[in-house]
């Protein structure tokens, strides 16, 4: 390993992969902040720039390029409320009020030190554990798989107010419902459709994404004229607040970038996993610990709510590079692209990718670390600039929002049906957001519902349509015992709670 770790750093710090990694960096912060251009998007326009390139200096800019990008998501979802990328969604559950109150530098200020946390922890796990982690992953069934999405799932408490758990279920299966539109991906038939063509490949996150979050909250700004909501506007229009990040708040967040790291890390070690599952359970968990006061805090501005999936969704993005490197299996969308760029070079990934090619192997992860202190170098400096954005007029604003997600949108698909369906959506959300019932929770159901169908029809063919596979397996049974227990113990928190305000009821009564 230390052999490895020597021929990584002196293929990294050559001064073209030194510029490489800048370049990815810079290149994917500024395409991520862009609702519609993802890491897919970024890296996919890159690999034709780096087929001159030595097959370690393509990867090293194209992994910039990814981790650049998931930073570049969070920026947008603080400051506007736009998750152009699904594994930002959690970091506007609390950073966007943060933006709100006028304290968009310090979001943007967390999100950069708990990303740069999370790749680092992410980095140094890589390194020293890749090729055991690699046997770990392969371990994972279908069965596997399923109940650790419905372990997801049951994250839709952490995105609820108190007393609104049925309506976040209630929008939860509203998601899984919208997920099942389109061709159905084992026999082949459409469903859903109503027979029009354009509704044969589903429903695009983005689309969905765009309509719940950024456009009906331009929406949502139009329509509210009370003096509250004008204070709010006034707050987040009136600077954008400091970037210091006091020590009573920075020891509030340590742990949470920690536990977030390492859950993100192994949750992105899973191929097909990825950041926006690990994001979800991490804001999820950090919830499900906190104190009951620090829990009324989330979805307001809670640090730990932002500091969570920050964390999170940057170690799972190094971790996803475990099964591309050493299994030769894409983790996600982004590592697919990236497989093929790597055959495109003549590097095969895979178990032999060690003997075969240890320069891309190794200076890929020494880069990744220097890629996070790029990105902290980079960002730090523009976050004042950056913010800047709040400041503009609302007649300013909210037109710019209304065209980055519908341009966004359009560039995706070209289809001008798509922007009547957003807007559909959009009034749908409106609708639902008078109504109390949280956003949340639909993404989450509508992320997740293609890979629960699809694992659950693997485990059924599997186990020829027996159940039996949530109990013959020792690891499946016991993240089915977890999944039972995220849901019971906050229901007997409920109860104990009910108990206590119907027995304070009757001693006032009695009194």
């Amino acid at each position: 390993m230390w052999e490895g770790i020597t021929l990584g750093l002196s293929t990294a710090i050559t001064p073209l992969n030194i510029l490489m990694v800048f370049v990815g960096c810079f290149a994917g912060t500024f395409i991520g902040m862009l609702p519609g251009l993802g890491p897919i998007s970024a890296i996919a326009l890159m690999i034709p720039i780096t087929y001159g390139f030595d097959p370690a200096s393509g990867m090293i800019l194209m992994a910039g390029v990814y981790y650049g990008a998931i930073f570049g998501g969070s920026t947008s979802s603080i400051l506007i409320n736009a998750p152009g990328v699904a594994g930002t969604v959690a970091t506007a559950f609390d950073g966007y009020p943060m933006a709100q109150k006028g304290q968009a530098g310090k979001a943007l200020a967390i999100a950069a030190y708990s990303s740069f946390s999370g790749g680092t922890i992410g980095a140094i796990f890589l390194l020293v554990a890749a090729p055991a982690l690699a046997s770990v992953a392969l371990s994972f069934q279908s069965s596997d798989y399923l109940v650790l999405m419905i372990l997801g799932l049951t994250a839709v408490s952490a995105f609820t107010a108190p007393g609104q758990v049925i309506k976040a279920l209630m929008a939860t299966v509203l998601g899984l419902m919208i997920s099942t539109v389109g061709t159905d991906p084992s026999a082949g038939v459409q469903r859903y459709t109503f027979g029009s063509l354009d509704l044969v490949d589903g429903i695009s996150f983005l689309l969905l994404a765009m309509a719940t979050f950024a456009l009906s909250e331009a929406l949502m700004a139009v329509l509210r004229r009370d003096d509250a909501s004008e204070k709010t506007r006034d707050a987040s229009a009136s600077g954008v607040g400091s970037l210091r990040v006091s020590r009573e708040e920075i020891r509030t967040i340590i742990p949470t970038i920690g536990r977030s790291s390492v859950l993100g890390f192994f949750i992105g070690v899973l191929p097909g996993a990825g950041a926006t599952i690990a994001s979800f359970l991490a804001y999820g968990m950090e919830r499900t610990v906190a104190s009951a006061k620090d829990k009324l805090g989330f979805g307001k501005g809670s640090l730990r709510g932002l500091a969570a999936p920050e964390s999170a969704n940057n170690a799972a993005c190094t971790g996803s590079f475990v099964p591309l490197l050493t299994l030769g299996i894409p983790g996600s969308g982004t590592t697919a692209v990236m497989l093929g760029a790597l055959i495109s070079y003549g590097v095969q990934p895979g178990p032999r990718l060690f003997q075969e090619a240890p320069d891309v192997f190794w200076s890929v992860i020494v880069s990744m670390y220097l890629g996070n202190i790029v990105l902290l170098i980079l960002n730090l400096p523009l976050i004042p600039y950056i913010a800047k954005l709040l400041a503009l007029p609302r007649p300013v604003l909210i037109p710019l929002i209304l065209f980055f997600s519908l341009i966004g949108v359009y560039l995706v698909s070209f289809n001008t049906f798509d922007i009547y369906m957003m807007a559909a959506f959009a009034v749908a959300a409106i609708v639902l957001r008078l109504l109390a019932f949280p956003m949340a929770p639909l993404i989450l159901g509508f992320i997740l519902g293609d890979m629960i169908e699809d694992n659950l029809r693997r485990a059924l063919s599997i186990y020829d349509g027996s159940i039996a596979f949530l109990w013959e397996r020792p690891l499946t049974l016991a993240i089915t015992l977890l999944t039972v227990l995220t849901l019971v113990v906050p229901l007997i928190r409920t109860v104990n709670t009910w108990r206590r305000m119907r027995w304070a009821a009757a001693s006032g009564d009695g009194e």
